[in-house]
C-alpha cells in the first residue's frame, strides 16, 4: 500500500512539475547552457525549450482563433494569419526583457511580443 501511495505522490509531482509555465529566466538560463552546434538538436534540453515554444505558441495561436470565433479583436493579427520566429529573434526578444521582468511565463512573453511585432488594424 506505501508502494502505491509513493507511486502516486511521485507521478503527482511529476505532472504538476510538467504543467508549470517555464519563466523567461529559466528558458534563457537553459539556453545559455546549449551550444551553437549542429548537435545542439540531440540534446534533451533543446527538445525541451523547442517544446516550450510550442507550447507557448500554440497556446497564444488558439487564444488568437477564439477571439475570432467570438467577434472579438484578436491580440495580434500576422501577416498570413501565421507568424515564424526564428532562434535568434527569440533569444534577442527575450534578452531584451528586462531581468525584473523576467518572472513572467514563455507564453506570456509571446503573447506581448506577437501584439507588438504584428498590430491588429483599427476596426
Amino acid at each position: 500500500m506505501k508502494k502505491i501511495a509513493l507511486v502516486v505522490g511521485m507521478a503527482a509531482t511529476l505532472f504538476a512539475t510538467a504543467a508549470e509555465a517555464m519563466t523567461v529566466q529559466e528558458f534563457l538560463t537553459a539556453a545559455s547552457r546549449i551550444p551553437r552546434n549542429p548537435t545542439a538538436l540531440l540534446r534533451a534540453d533543446t527538445r525541451r525549450l523547442i517544446a516550450e515554444i510550442r507550447t507557448a505558441s500554440e497556446t497564444i495561436g488558439n487564444e488568437r482563433e477564439a477571439a475570432i470565433a467570438a467577434g472579438r479583436r484578436p491580440a495580434f493579427c500576422p501577416a498570413g494569419g501565421r507568424a515564424s520566429v526564428s532562434a535568434d529573434a527569440l533569444l534577442a526578444r527575450f534578452n531584451a526583457i528586462p531581468p525584473a521582468r523576467r518572472n513572467i511565463s514563455v507564453t506570456q512573453a509571446m503573447r506581448e511580443w506577437m501584439a507588438e511585432r504584428h498590430p491588429c488594424p483599427a476596426s
